[in-house]
């Protein structure tokens, strides 16, 4: 899976937290929202830098909203990933300890499995 088709498929599976994710899909996906997210603070930071108060209020009201959006389809396809390796998607609360976020890049890390499992069927996993 490439980038665009990568993008295109979490966001349309915004809110589906069953079924499988591959490592492609998942990983293209992380990157976009991690270079997204440091671009919308760069220009937040320039806006706030060169607004009034009441101006620097609702930049930050709008990084709020921007990062509860995003949220969901993150959420959604970390789950997704976790499945393709046969783990619940409940994992991802470990992320809440900072030490927890070592085995969840070690398991989105790892090849899913090339049979079914309970999540769903096998995808191609590159």
């Amino acid at each position: 899976m490439n980038f665009q088709k990568s993008i295109e498929v979490c966001f349309a599976k915004f809110s589906t937290f069953s079924g499988r994710a591959s490592r492609s899909e998942y990983w293209w996906f992380y990157l976009f929202v991690t270079v997204m997210e440091y671009l919308v603070q760069i220009a937040a930071g320039v806006e706030k830098l060169n607004t009034s108060e009441d101006s620097k209020i609702w930049v930050s009201m709008g990084l709020f909203v921007g990062y509860f959006v995003i949220t969901i389809p993150v959420l959604s396809a970390g789950s997704r990933r976790l499945h393709d390796i046969g783990k619940s998607g409940w994992w991802q609360l470990l992320s809440i300890t900072i030490i927890g976020i070592i085995p969840l890049i070690i398991w989105m890390a790892r090849p899913g499995s090339l049979e079914s499992n309970k999540y769903g069927p096998a995808i191609e996993n590159i």
